[in-house]
């Protein structure tokens, strides 16, 4: 049986860094230098619903099954259909279309830890969003932390989850930490535990930045939702819901359509 741990993503240029966008047409990939977009097209025809990066690994939620990337080649791992996927430590997560939560760190070795009670929408690490509130796994278990409405969660640093009325961290509960409608949540998964690091989250309008102490708007190139924020290390990459891929590496956002619809995610491994 092959560990999932050994399927690993290869072939980046010096200087280059490859993003992975799930759409409806399939897996894109789009090669990067700072900010700068070379070349972009499918990597892989699917159905790609979400999609998921570590440590030079790529795994993508499909209508079929997960698949994990091998070099050139997308591997299904026997999950069977999945709407949502993460990577919660040494193990991959993934989420079926009847809410059911599993892990497993072998292809074809899955342990279903529960259910959620409502659609979920998002997964990250071992967090899960669902329609009402954010669940969490503990072992071989899934339990209810709290809050309403969530749209998306970010497990990276300090957990934090996007709902219908704000933005809140994990501390001592599910604190908010601003307002409004949020869509999406995302932070740069190279950073220790308790610390912000690099944070963005958007509102079906505008993309805001965390800069330390409060969550402030960013000016993007774009009218469109941005549906999901990956990071390299030293740029910041995006994605929006009409397929417009961006890229800021300080100097501002740089924008590119990548010609894909119905956007599920980015993911930087």
């Amino acid at each position: 049986m092959v560990s999932i741990d050994e399927k690993r993503v290869y072939g980046d240029k010096v200087g280059e860094t490859t993003a992975y966008v799930a759409s409806g047409q399939g897996v894109a990939s789009v090669s990067v230098s700072d900010d700068l977009v070379g070349q972009y097209g499918i990597d892989h025809a699917c159905t790609a619903l979400d999609v998921a990066a570590r440590d030079g690994q790529l795994a993508v939620a499909t209508p079929t099954d997960v698949l994990v990337k091998d070099e050139n080649e997308y591997d299904p791992v026997g999950f069977g259909p999945a709407v949502g996927v993460a990577f919660d430590g040494d193990a991959l997560l993934a989420v079926g279309p009847d809410w059911s939560v599993a892990r497993a760190t072998e292809t074809g070795e899955w342990t279903t830890v529960g259910s959620a009670d409502t659609p979920v929408r998002a997964a990250s690490g071992d967090l899960v969003a669902a329609e009402d509130g954010v669940y969490r796994v503990r072992g071989d278990d899934l339990s209810h932390t709290g809050l309403d409405d969530a749209r998306d969660v970010s497990a990276a640093g300090t957990p934090l989850a996007a709902t219908g009325d704000g933005i809140y961290a994990l501390g001592a509960g599910w604190m908010e930490q601003t307002g409004g409608e949020f869509t999406a949540v995302d932070a740069d998964r190279d950073v220790p535990p308790g610390e912000p690091g690099r944070a963005h989250a958007a509102t079906p309008e505008t993309l805001y930045e965390h800069d330390g102490g409060d969550w402030s708007p960013v000016e993007v190139p774009i009218s469109r939702r941005v549906a999901g924020v990956a990071y390299a290390d030293d740029a910041v990459y995006a994605v929006a819901g009409d397929g417009t891929f961006l890229a800021d590496a300080g100097d501002g956002w740089r924008s590119q359509p990548l010609g894909v619809t119905e956007v599920g995610g980015i993911a930087v491994p």
